[in-house]
């Protein structure tokens, strides 16, 4: 399935989190893993074969060293039988990974919540909601510590996903993730659940407008029913499906934490900038993968959406009683 894959890294612990997944899916589809690193300072393009003499001059010394790490990283043993291919650039890490998704034909980008520099930021704040934003491939995101699916033995690497958890909201944005979710459940023999959290601001409306804001609310509830009926339906009994109401993410976290999920599959849903700068991710997409007890799969959808769920059929908005 992931046949090119990513792993940024600033040669930290908490980055080679990351790396035992892209290894372990390198290895499953038979792919290669670009080692990625995003440098303040001009890098070399022949880094990796400069005499090391050339190097050892003062000015040089944080390449030698950089060159050091990169060398102690590709001899990591969960690189073994994979095919690696070094990558070192100058600039920021947002844009230089976004680039390299698109350079490299790139399937998945694995990159973990914690590091140093420019990569601890990666995921939050401008500079990762344009990462993810602008990433035309899937995402997977690891916050250790949390649930790990990805198992290293002697000379093996296993993929153990037992549960996966999509979360839906049937725009068309969440087809690519359902489509997804339902290859890799398929894949590895996983259970899929599917979740659709029907926002607080329903309840709200209720209250402000009784008469109207119920019908509404009830009428939601009945479409999500029928909704969630027929996506069992479409995966053969082989779907589990959840309705919960309340704030999106924190529904979603407390469902995949309630399953023992693996993983958690969202559709990346972009909203444009006001003031036509990078795009940006929705906040409950940013709280999922902050508070995930498990690994979250972003995948990437259209780049606008709009501010209230789908509806089956035309609703009425109520109006303030005069």
């Amino acid at each position: 399935m992931f046949r090119n894959i990513l792993f940024p890294t600033d040669f930290t612990a908490h980055a080679r989190s990351a790396l035992k997944y892209a290894a372990a899916f390198a290895r499953e589809a038979g792919g290669r893993v670009l080692l990625f690193s995003v440098q303040s300072g001009e890098v070399p393009a022949n880094l990796m074969t400069l005499p090391e003499r050339v190097l050892k001059d003062q000015e040089n010394e944080w390449l030698l060293q950089l060159r050091r790490e990169v060398q102690q990283l590709l001899a990591d043993p969960l690189f073994d039988g994979i095919e690696v291919e070094p990558v070192i650039v100058e600039g920021e890490p947002a844009s230089e990974i976004a680039k390299a998704v698109r350079d490299y034909d790139i399937d998945l980008v694995t990159v973990v919540t914690h590091g140093r520099g420019g990569l601890a930021r990666a995921l939050f704040g401008s500079t990762a909601e344009e990462i993810i934003a602008e990433a035309p491939c899937p995402v997977l995101t690891i916050r250790p510590p949390q649930h790990d699916f990805v198992e290293h033995r002697g000379n093996s690497t296993d993929i153990r996903l037992n549960r996966i958890l999509l979360a839906t909201n049937f725009r068309p944005s969440s087809i690519p993730a359902t489509s997804m979710a339902r290859e890799i459940a398929r894949t590895h023999h996983a259970e899929l659940h599917a979740v659709y959290v029907i926002g607080d601001y329903f309840e709200q409306l209720s209250v402000m407008f009784p008469e109207g804001g119920t019908s509404a609310l009830s009428r939601m509830r009945q479409d999500v029913q029928q909704r969630m009926q027929s996506f069992e339906g479409e995966g053969n009994g082989s779907v589990t499906t959840h309705i919960a109401e309340g704030r999106p993410y924190a529904e979603i976290v407390r469902i995949a934490a309630e399953i023992d999920a693996d993983l958690i599959v969202i559709g990346m849903t972009v909203h444009a900038s006001l003031f036509g700068g990078a795009p940006a991710l929705g906040s409950e997409i940013e709280r999922v993968v902050r508070n995930s007890p498990c690994p979250v799969l972003c995948v990437p959808s259209g780049k606008v959406v709009t501010p209230l769920p789908a509806f089956s059929h035309p609703q009425v908005v109520p109006q303030p009683q005069m």
